[in-house]
């Protein structure tokens, strides 16, 4: 069975680095103010995680670990699948791979800040409490409060919500990892007639799969090595209340059928017990996968997602939201300045203009991280569009501008040149022309194998009119070179 933490005041980091001489040294200092866990790759880090009850509330973590040292990769990784299994932890990044880019990409991931190596340890202990602190006020927050948003996704939102609160039969809640999901299941208890009774959840993620089964269920004693009691599982504790399952997909195949069983006539048994007991729980499940994709792929079972989606709602990512984006930050601005006691930050109409048309692929987690930067450098203070985008994670967003063949509508082109102007600071209207003229030139040539003839029909120009831009272009290009001796 899981390894009980000491139940003590000091709160719990983790600390990953491949260096010994780094989490020896940290281990030493700040264990005097946390319980400290250490681990020197991702795969010791999951293998320690399924041994503790629950996970630290803090993570201190290198981006190049092992078996790719000098890249960030690793720690890139290792970010998500924090978040994945402990949405509420809060990471630090400690590292040398410090450049601007690393920093933005890990404060998207969900780090809620980025320190480069070296750096004294009183700073680190500065951070760390200062993690905490929000944490704690974020947990605060969530527990009294609803839904932001006055976009007509956040309405249909929560009119899903009232509709749904008070029935008996399974929700499954999907949306992207960041959008609020663990929100809308909580609302969903808040809502009901069970409100009064403990809401419980269990991250299907963060337990070991051996785990799963004695932690929903319950144990015999002597059931199993490590059971020297009988105990309750999750279904018995949530007796007429609600049961939160987040990430539902990564429950363990032969686990799917006895689940299935409690969703249909609330029948299960303890492991190590033939006497059947019945829960009445209410099941809320959430994911962030393709669900009809993991059924095609055999790894969940079709009849259970029908039983978890009686009722389905779509938690909508921060994208689709529009000025909702600008309701979410002058809330979490003006939270975290007072949680911080100084004066919120105040965006200038450009930096909102940037702010409002960012995509956010952390969705609302990445936001609130942003803001909590922001308020940390600049409070009281105005923030231009410098100093907001050194905050996104500009380099990960892939901008497209759509062609217009086919009549397709120009807005979207014109969305997308709004979105690249924006991101880019030294932009060349010339030089991005050319490049995209002589793009898809190059592929024209390469798809008929250097035919000038079908590659000028394929483009829809004239054979001349593309000989001759292709001579512009200078230095000849490989497909190019490839077209003299084809041309016809």
């Amino acid at each position: 069975m899981a390894v009980k933490q000491a139940e003590q005041a000091k709160p719990e980091l983790l600390i990953v680095d491949d260096d010994p001489l780094i989490t020896d040294t940290l281990n030493f200092v700040l264990s005097r103010d946390f319980t400290v866990f250490v681990a020197d790759s991702r795969a010791r880090v999951k293998s320690l995680l399924t041994q503790l009850d629950h996970a630290p509330q803090l993570a201190l973590i290198d981006l190049g670990l092992p078996p790719t040292p000098h890249r960030p990769d690793e720690g890139f990784r290792l970010i998500s699948e924090l978040i994945a299994h402990s949405p509420g932890i809060k990471i630090v990044v400690l590292s040398g791979q410090s450049d601007e880019t690393n920093a933005r990409h890990a404060r998207t991931l969900g780090a809620i800040e980025f320190v480069a190596k070296p750096c004294e340890p009183e700073t680190l202990k500065t951070l760390l409490n200062r993690a905490l602190e929000v944490r704690e006020a974020e947990l605060r927050a969530e527990a009294e409060g609803g839904l932001l948003g006055k976009s007509m996704l956040v309405e249909k939102l929560r009119q899903q919500i009232s509709q749904f609160a008070n029935a008996p039969f399974p929700v499954l809640i999907e949306g992207e990892s960041g959008s609020g999901k663990e929100l809308v299941a909580s609302a969903l208890h808040r809502m009901s007639q069970r409100a009064s009774r403990p809401f419980l959840a269990l991250n299907c993620a963060a337990i070991s799969p051996t785990l799963v089964e004695p932690t929903l269920f319950g144990y015999a004693k002597g059931s199993f090595t490590g059971a020297t009691t009988s105990r309750a599982g999750y279904f018995e504790d949530a007796q007429d209340s609600t049961l939160f399952l987040d990430e539902i997909g990564e429950l363990p195949l032969e686990l799917q059928a006895k689940l299935l069983r409690v969703l249909e006539n609330g029948e299960y048994q303890r492991v190590g017990e033939t006497q059947s007991r019945v829960s009445n729980a209410r099941v809320i499940a959430a994911t962030n996968r393709d669900m009809r994709q993991e059924i095609r792929a055999g790894r969940f079972r079709a009849d259970l997602y029908h039983r978890l989606s009686v009722f389905t709602i779509g938690v909508p990512p921060l994208r689709d939201l529009g000025d909702d984006k600008r309701i979410l930050l002058d809330h979490f601005r003006e939270f975290y300045a007072r949680q911080a006691r100084v004066d919120p930050f105040q965006p200038d109409a450009a930096a909102m203009g940037v702010w409002l048309d960012y995509s956010f692929p952390g969705n609302v987690r990445e936001l609130r991280n942003i803001v909590i930067r922001l308020t940390t450098k600049f409070a009281g203070q105005a923030v231009d569009v410098d100093a907001l985008q050194a905050e996104l994670d500009m380099e990960s967003l892939d901008v497209e501008l759509p062609g217009l063949a086919g009549g397709q509508d120009f807005k979207a082109v014109l969305e997308a040149a709004k979105r690249h102007l924006q991101l880019h600071k030294n932009f060349s209207l010339d030089t991005t022309l050319s490049q995209w003229e002589r793009g898809y030139v190059e592929a024209a040539l390469m798809i008929t194998q250097g035919n000038l003839t079908q590659a000028a029909k394929l483009l829809g120009i004239h054979r001349t009119t593309l000989y001759s831009r292709m001579q512009g272009y200078g230095a000849e290009s490989e497909a190019a070179k490839a077209a003299r001796p084809a041309a016809k």
